[in-house]
C-alpha cells in the first residue's frame, strides 16, 4: 500500500472499513453508490423545551415520524433538550444544488415552502435552526452486492452494503461484521484466504437481506401510500 504522504506498507490482510466511498472496495467490485431518490437536511434547536415546547411535545419522549409521499420531518430529542431533525426530501440533486446554503434562512425558508399547510410547531423544527443546515443525499448500493474473492482483500460495514437508513441496522451490521470476521480469522489460524471464504459466504446472505428491508422501508415512508404505510410497519406484526 501508498499512502498519501509517500509512505508505503506490505499487509497479508487489507479490510476496506473506510465507508460509502470507500476506497478499498474498487479492489473487489466496480459497484458505485447510487442516490436512492431522497436526500435529508439536518437541522437542531436548542432548549427546546424552553423555546419551542410545542414543537418539543410534538416529539415527545422518543421520535416522531411526519411522513407524506415524497417528504417528511424525522425528529427526535435529546437527553439536554435539544430537538435534532432530517429534513426529507425527494428531490435530485440538482435541486438542492440550486440552493445557497451559505445563507442560512433563505435556505430554510425555502425548504419550508415545501411544508406548506403542516402544523407550525413542525415547521418550526426547519425554519428555526440553531444551527447550519447540513445537506446528506442518501446512497445506496446494489441490494446484492457481493464480490468475487481477491486474495487478501475484504470491507466490512458501508464498504460493503451501503444502504439507506430505514431498516436502522447500518451500525449495527458494520460492528457485527467485524465481530464475524474477527472469529473467521481466529477459527481459520494461518490461512487467511479461508476465513475471508467462510466471512464472506455469511456475509453477503444476511446484507442483501438487510439491504432489501431498508429499501422497503425507504419505500414505506416516502412512496404513494405514506403515511398509511408507516402505520402498518409499525403496527404490523
Amino acid at each position: 500500500m501508498v499512502f498519501a504522504n509517500g509512505s508505503t506498507a506490505a499487509a497479508d490482510l487489507i479490510v476496506g472499513a473506510d465507508g460509502a466511498w470507500s476506497r478499498v472496495r474498487p479492489l473487489l467490485s466496480a459497484a458505485m453508490p447510487a442516490y436512492v431518490g431522497t436526500t435529508f437536511v439536518e437541522t437542531s434547536l436548542f432548549d427546546g423545551d424552553i423555546r419551542y415546547k410545542a414543537s418539543a411535545n410534538a416529539i415527545g419522549s422518543g421520535t416522531l415520524m411526519a411522513v407524506e409521499p415524497g417528504k417528511g420531518i424525522l425528529a427526535h430529542r435529546y437527553a439536554n433538550g435539544t430537538l435534532h431533525t432530517y429534513v426529507a426530501l425527494n428531490k435530485l440533486p440538482s435541486w438542492f444544488g440550486a440552493i445557497d446554503f451559505s445563507q442560512q434562512q433563505d435556505a430554510l425558508h425555502q425548504l419550508a415552502k415545501e411544508f406548506e399547510g403542516w402544523a407550525p410547531n413542525l415547521r418550526a423544527l426547519i425554519t428555526d435552526s440553531d444551527t447550519a443546515p447540513v445537506v446528506r443525499p442518501i446512497h445506496f448500493l446494489p441490494i446484492d452486492h457481493r464480490w468475487d474473492r481477491v486474495t487478501g482483500v475484504t470491507l466490512v460495514g458501508d464498504a460493503a452494503h451501503l444502504m439507506s437508513p430505514f431498516a436502522g441496522e447500518g451500525a449495527n451490521l458494520a460492528i457485527y461484521d467485524g465481530a464475524k470476521l474477527g472469529h473467521a480469522l481466529r477459527d481459520h489460524p494461518g490461512d487467511i484466504e479461508a476465513a475471508l471464504a467462510t466471512y464472506e459466504g455469511a456475509l453477503f446472505p444476511r446484507s442483501a437481506s438487510y439491504a432489501d428491508q431498508t429499501a422497503q422501508n425507504h419505500q414505506r415512508f416516502f412512496g404513494d401510500d405514506a403515511p398509511q404505510s408507516v402505520v402498518e410497519l409499525f403496527s404490523g406484526p
